[in-house]
């Protein structure tokens, strides 16, 4: 903020920052002219205008020297400048958290505070309130209870809005001030009114019963301040939420014909955001949407096209009457007002109706932004999904817009719209296939490309003629990057795996790629070149359809800890966990892409369990349950488990919290009795339990070696502890405690818990890399069910290296 004075002033600011190239040593130099007499409220103003721009550019003040330039800006307070007196203001609080001893300004802001100059004591108030902690509160507790109902606007404002955030750190203070919040809430000035509803709802919001009360006497006796009503509007909505209550609702319905626009959109806005909205409630407030849509004001238009497109995502029905209303809006000049409304014609129009509309979107999809571009094609993709047989005249649009220009997120969002409609239309594949081959010719996106070719591999050896995908992947490696190149060699490699007569060619292509400048393409080519030469349906499988089936994360920290403790022994696969959770494809282009693959819930469990010493024996995790819970959720103590199976024990995490305040337990543990052979290892107890702190205690159990086929058990639990009375006030236990005991429920363990699903990507080609030595074929009688698909499995025998297993055909 720069205060011009003159019209040179304004030729050399030519458009840039003048504060672009500031140093806070320079600035910290020039604010000795603080001290200097008489005050300069020109050059001052500008200086500390510097301070707060680097401040709020993040720039690191010292102590000393933000405690230095503080005191000497109060000199400034001598000055009657009234610029200059609102920028220190200003700047105290910028400053109140980086200096110290910032309460010598106290005096200051305080005589501000209650003096004769109105345009002072808003800004003094928020200031002094911004450095004033608890134990000072009550010093000035008089003035801002005076503050609150002053006759002045900006005062009451400024003291209510600074008791609005003091309610954090001292809100029994602030609690004694009701009575004032409660009298400038009847103020006839809309934003003091505004102010002190938003004050009286954050004292009352844990007392349901008074924010009820409060609902209940301003909804009778109205308001004046549209910015009131629409915080009502939300207290409402939340209430209604977690009840049913006819009069809440009836209130925000009666807001639909109020005078105020902006009530009346907040009004619509609740009723079609409230969960289980029968279409009875939601049909006043669609008609109220259905007329925003010809209002003469642009932002109106938006926000009704906008809550539509939303309503139109669960009660497309309920929008079909404003289709008119939406059609008009394709023409509006506002082209984010157009793309709205096309995009909710989409989600509620009718086949007949896709033709016409999207040759209407042709028209002015070039004029929008990508980011409306997204809204489009996803709206596209979920056309595709409810009109299947309308694919032929999406695809050939999707891939008009493929060569249009765009950005990353816009051409991510094409890709994955035209790869959901062959995975949902396998007639489409080929032309779904082509479309994408040719964008891979030209595309500068690096993940795009290696996402298509990914897809080229799996779907285009099944396609009638593959020969002709073969030259679009190896003018990738001839043309692209390294990790593109990478790409199309496992692509071409499972070309090769899949058609006999494409192999030789194929081995071929690998030859050359083994001569590539790159170490990565180069043994890809050689390890499938060695794979494919060995012409084995059980090497194909496992090397190049189907990849590793264990969790990466899990993968990168084995693999880590390796290099860490060098050994002479080579790296064993079988340490990492499996990996939980089967690879799907984003349908949709709205989600970021992760910076870093995240952990999985298994991978955070295996590094849990593994800090612990009695734990870091037992090898790799194989599987973790969901929790069960073994207590009612009202009861004093609530307890759950999860069970965490290894190769030869399982782990039992019993997450407990304490409901009582007056009681801490300590050494908390679970005891479980088996009813078969299995056999209770080890319990690692909770140290501390406190009130409403959750905390984990576990019990070892070693499988029975013996017997393979008892997976079964149940399990009698009960939890022991000691308990330690406490204060429920002050949290301070007694110093003698006794021990106690509480029975839980049974817990039982199931086939489902040794079983563990395993990624197959190809799952025919899995089922052939069985062999035909484990398969019976047998005849079944399935009178009128449809026989269930075949599933995945990996067993806890299954990782002692016992790989049999039954396969049956149903005919």
């Amino acid at each position: 903020m720069i205060k011009k004075f003159d019209k040179k002033d304004e030729e050399a600011g030519s458009g840039s920052n003048p504060f672009q190239h500031l140093e806070k040593s320079a600035v910290l130099q020039e604010a000795r002219i603080f001290n200097e007499t008489p005050i300069n409220p020109r050059r001052c103003l500008h200086i500390l205008t510097k301070i707060i721009y680097l401040l709020n550019q993040g720039e690191h003040f010292g102590t000393t020297e933000a405690t230095e330039a503080f005191f000497a800006m109060t000199r400034l307070f001598q000055s009657n400048d009234q610029t200059l007196r609102r920028m220190c203001y200003l700047t105290i609080k910028e400053m109140a958290n980086i200096s110290e001893d910032v309460i010598i300004v106290t005096s200051s802001l305080t005589k501000d505070m209650t003096g004769k100059e109105d345009v002072y004591r808003g800004p003094a108030i928020r200031a002094l309130c911004r450095i004033t902690d608890t134990t000072m509160l009550q010093a000035i507790e008089r003035y801002m209870k005076q503050a609150i109902v002053d006759k002045v606007p900006s005062v009451s404002s400024s003291a209510l809005v600074s008791s609005l955030h003091m309610v954090k750190m001292s809100y029994d203070v602030v609690k004694r001030w009701v009575n004032e919040a409660q009298e400038a809430a009847s103020s006839d000035n809309i934003m003091v009114q505004y102010h002190a509803l938003g004050l009286l709802y954050h004292l009352r919001k844990n007392d349901r019963l008074a924010v009820s009360k409060m609902l209940n006497k301003f909804t009778k006796s109205g308001l004046k301040s549209p910015f009131a009503y629409c915080m009502l509007i939300r207290i409402a909505s939340k209430l209604l939420e977690e009840t049913e209550g006819g009069p809440l609702f009836d209130f925000i319905e009666s807001c639909l014909r109020n005078k105020h626009e902006m009530v009346v959109y907040e009004a619509a806005s609740a009723i079609v955001h409230m969960p289980n909205c029968t279409a009875r409630e939601l049909a006043p407030a669609v008609s109220v949407l259905q007329l925003f849509c010809s209002s003469p004001k642009a932002a109106l238009r938006y926000a009704a096209v906008r809550t539509l497109n939303k309503v139109a995502m669960k009660h497309p029905s309920a929008v079909t009457a404003c289709n008119l209303d939406l059609e008009n809006l394709i023409t509006d000049s506002n082209r984010s007002i157009a793309t709205l409304a096309i995009t909710t014609l989409l989600k509620t129009g009718s086949e007949s109706s896709v033709d016409r509309l999207m040759k209407q979107i042709s028209s002015f999809v070039s004029e929008i932004s990508d980011e409306f571009k997204v809204v489009v094609v996803q709206a596209i993709s979920a056309l595709c999904q409810k009109y299947p047989r309308k694919h032929s005249v999406m695809m050939n649009f999707l891939s008009n817009m493929l060569r249009d220009d765009g950005g990353f997120e816009y051409k991510r969002a094409i890709v994955d719209c035209i790869i959901s409609i062959i995975e949902d239309n396998p007639e489409s594949k080929e032309t779904g296939l082509a479309h994408l081959c040719e964008f891979i010719e030209d595309c500068e996106h690096t993940v795009l490309a290696t996402k298509i070719l990914h897809l080229l591999g799996k779907e285009g050896p099944r396609t009638p003629s593959p020969s002709k995908y073969i030259r679009f992947i190896f003018n990738r490696v001839v043309l692209e990057s390294e990790a593109v190149r990478a790409a199309a060699v496992s692509a071409l490699a499972k070309f090769g795996a899949q058609n006999d007569d494409l192999l030789p060619s194929v081995l071929v292509l690998m030859q050359r790629c083994m001569m590539d400048s790159d170490d990565e393409v180069r043994d890809r080519a050689t390890f499938y070149m060695n794979v494919l030469q060995q012409k084995q349906k059980a090497l194909n499988a496992a090397y190049i359809f189907n990849g590793l089936s264990v969790s990466i994360p899990g993968l990168e920290k084995s693999l880590h800890q390796y290099t860490l403790e060098p050994s002479e022994k080579p790296f064993d696969m079988k340490t990492v966990p499996l990996a939980t959770a089967p690879i799907t494809e984003q349908k949709t282009g709205t989600d970021k892409l992760p910076e870093k693959l995240a952990p999985s819930r298994q991978d955070i469990y295996q590094e849990q369990l593994a800090a612990i010493p009695e734990f870091q024996a037992l090898g790799p995790l194989f599987k973790s349950s969901e929790p069960v819970q073994l207590t009612e959720a009202e009861t004093e103590y609530v307890v759950r488990c999860i069970k965490h199976t290894f190769v030869g024990h399982m782990v039992f995490q019993f997450d407990c919290t304490n409901t009582l305040n007056d009681q801490l337990l300590q050494r908390v543990l679970v005891q479980m009795e088996p009813s078969e052979a299995y056999e209770v290892v080890q319990h690692v107890a909770a140290q501390s339990l406190p009130y409403s702190q959750p905390g984990s205690c576990y019990t070892l159990v070693r499988l029975p070696e013996d017997d393979p086929t008892a997976v079964s058990c149940t399990f009698s639990c009960a939890m022991k502890y000691l308990v330690r009375d406490c204060d429920p006030n002050t949290g301070e236990p007694d110093d003698d405690g006794y021990d106690d005991e509480y029975v839980l429920e049974d817990l039982e363990v199931t086939v489902a818990d040794h079983i563990q699903k395993v990624l197959k990507p190809n799952f025919s080609a899995a089922w052939e890399e069985v062999g035909d030595e484990f398969e019976k074929e047998e005849t079944f009688a399935l009178a009128s069910r449809r026989p269930r698909r075949a599933g995945a499995c990996a067993t806890r025998a299954g990782r002692r290296r016992n790989h049999a297993g039954d396969r049956e055909k149903c005919g």
